[in-house]
């Protein structure tokens, strides 16, 4: 992947530490929704490439100490960073894993929506207020300059502009950086004889999904308990059905935006999303089980995990 840890508002110089949960939260185990940082540092303050990294790991070090080196060359500082995705576990919503997406979904129903509001600082709820990106150690730094310095940081860094419905980066340091570890861009016509293979082949395991016997079957019976929870069916395609009523739940935003709900009636919907989420998981146990083997052999990403 080019560009593998982007920066787009880049900015910081520190991580901050100790920050403090609230409201009781506990660590649902086997979730977590960070990482760790790389922190082995050379004396120019670049990065050390780890002697045992792949061909990835490596391009990404050298993306970040290209960016740094280039943006000290602007005048700035930039600290360089690269998440550790070794130790980075997806938060277990999609039901793979029974027992731990059980517990998960028990606390925080699918971890999104009301979750958002009863716990704003835990990192096991998507778009917590302590959710991180990988421009976050120097996010500190850039907010610490003059207006005028910070938007002659952003053109340094190189500026993203939408044209035509295309998000296009202006050239700047990420651009370099990106050139430096990956090498120049493919020709377009092979990129996109490359996204039409990925296609094809997504199509094919789409094909394979859903048109597996068992899968249809237990498709079938996951609807029929749905149903019978009460709960609106808009598909009995394997490749759909895991995640339909979590999508059906988190489009449900209130009116006002969830930054404007307040906690006590945040805590009652989220009460009815746990039960939701629980009886989607009962109803969906068998399915799930046959379901995820089968898709990696048949690795579809067309759907939401």
């Amino acid at each position: 992947m080019r560009g593998a840890l982007p920066v787009a508002a880049a900015a910081g110089v520190l991580l901050l530490a100790g920050c403090s949960q609230s409201d009781g939260q506990s660590a649902v185990p086997g979730a977590s929704a960070g990482g760790s940082s790389a922190t082995a540092a050379a004396p120019n303050g670049l990065l050390t490439v780890p002697h045992d990294a792949d061909e990835e790991t490596r391009k990404q070090y050298l993306y970040q100490n290209a960016i740094a080196g280039c943006m000290r060359a602007q005048g700035f500082a930039y600290t360089p960073h690269v998440e550790d995705a070794g130790d980075v576990t997806p938060l277990p919503i999609d039901g793979q894993d029974y027992k731990l997406s059980k517990e998960y979904r028990g606390k925080y129903g699918y971890g999104f929506s009301y979750a958002r509001v009863v716990y704003p600082h835990d990192p096991n709820v998507i778009g917590s207020e302590t959710t991180t990106d990988d421009e976050h150690p120097n996010a500190a730094y850039r907010e610490a300059l003059a207006p005028a310095q910070q938007r002659a940081y952003d053109k340094a860094m190189g500026e993203w502009r939408v044209e035509d419905g295309k998000k296009l980066e202006s050239p700047g340091c990420r651009r370099a950086a990106d050139v430096k570890a990956y090498g120049p861009e493919k020709p377009k016509a092979e990129r996109d004889r490359e996204q039409e293979a990925a296609k094809a082949a997504d199509r094919a395991a789409q094909q394979a999904l859903d048109g597996d016997p068992q899968l249809v079957s237990l498709a079938q019976d996951y609807a029929s308990c749905l149903r019978a929870e009460g709960i609106t069916v808009t598909t009995t395609q394997p490749t759909s059905i895991s995640d339909m009523v979590k999508f059906q739940v988190n489009n449900q935003a209130p009116a006002d935006g969830w930054e404007n709900l307040d906690k006590e009636t945040a805590r009652t919907k989220l009460a009815q999303e746990i039960g939701t989420a629980l009886k989607d998981l009962e109803c969906g146990k068998k399915f799930r089980a046959a379901y995820f083997p089968k898709l990696a052999e048949n690795p579809f990403v067309g759907a939401g995990g």
